[in-house]
């Protein structure tokens, strides 16, 4: 092949490198298949958001994104699993956040949530709401506190698990209503709302991913909802603070966290990729029929300082009402 043959070749290469290069999104971090560690069991809320996630993300990427379910511990086999793999923006995690602010309260974790992990987009957000048996007979708020007050120690809830948002919201009402309500705890929502669903526990605090199909199907009546504002998949529903109860706001945003050791600007690539696909129609009308809320895109940075905070939070009140496992 004569030189000249050779440099055209050469440059035509060039030519198509740089092709390629500008056609790539360019929120895209990797060109790598890419796990997302999710420390949930297949068909749970994380879970959900990872899959719904992945699809866009596999799409976007041009690359195999692959969800990985790590039950167990309260988040901490999933966390591990992740903590354990390299810092390189190839194995990263879907999660609600309660998995880093409340949980590591009371469960004892080989790691800081905050310190070691770095959350890096959070893509949606899930209200809490206030549910009952279909065959429990108070009809509104106001009438449950009347009935409980009537019936002093009698009236018990069910939760997805001590020390979770899920078990804080009964003990605050039950402080600022002046009444006394029993904790029941389950191992996640499921099994719980069978219960309410049954008859055999009354009431529950429930995030609203898992209570609203149930809620649409009469399976279950809501009360109230645990929000500064109302929500738009339940517009008709009141919120705590309408009803006089502004301390019972509680919610988690779901979306991926990575290592703490990861460097800056492949943070930020990440968070731009992520955002794009969450961003995307497809993803935002899966995640709101699925029960979620959109919410605003932050820094890594904000993201980090709400989390913090509302790690605080939960932290004074295992202090408050001596919650354990």
């Amino acid at each position: 092949m004569s030189p000249a043959r050779r440099f055209c070749r050469f440059l035509y290469g060039l030519l198509a490198t740089a092709a390629l290069a500008a056609a790539a999104p360019a929120s895209a971090w990797t060109d790598k298949p890419v796990r997302l560690v999710v420390p949930a069991p297949p068909g749970g809320t994380m879970d959900v958001v990872a899959r719904v996630l992945a699809e866009q993300l596999s799409a976007d990427l041009g690359a195999p994104v692959i969800v990985d379910n790590r039950p167990g511990g309260g988040g901490v086999i999933g966390i591990q699993a992740l903590l354990q793999a390299p810092a390189d923006g190839q194995t990263l995690m879907v999660t609600v956040s309660n998995v880093l602010t409340e949980i590591p309260h009371v469960i004892k974790t080989p790691y800081d949530p905050l310190k070691d992990l770095r959350p890096i987009a959070a893509i949606a957000r899930s209200t809490m709401v206030m549910v009952g048996a279909p065959s429990f007979a108070p009809v509104s708020l106001k009438a449950v506190i009347e009935h409980a007050k009537a019936h002093g120690g009698q009236l018990s809830f069910a939760s997805y698990s001590s020390g979770t948002s899920s078990h804080y919201a009964g003990m605050i009402l039950g402080q600022k209503a002046g009444i006394e309500l029993t904790h029941v705890p389950f191992a996640g929502s499921p099994p719980a709302l069978q219960q309410v669903m049954g008859g055999h526990i009354p009431l529950m605090f429930d995030g609203m991913a898992t209570s609203l199909p149930l809620i649409q199907a009469g399976r279950i009546k809501p009360y109230a909802v645990a929000s500064k504002g109302r929500s738009s998949h339940l517009p008709n529903v009141p919120t705590f603070a309408e009803l006089g109860y502004p301390e019972m706001d509680f919610g988690n945003w779901a979306g991926v966290v990575g290592s703490s050791k990861l460097p800056p600007a492949l943070v930020d690539r990440i968070q731009a990729g992520v955002l794009k696909a969450a961003g995307s129609t497809k993803v935002r009308d899966r995640l709101t029929s699925a029960g979620f809320e959109a919410t605003p895109a932050h820094s890594a940075e904000t993201l980090a300082q709400a989390t913090r905070a509302e790690s605080e939070r939960n932290a004074a009140i295992v202090k408050t009402f001596d919650i354990k496992l």
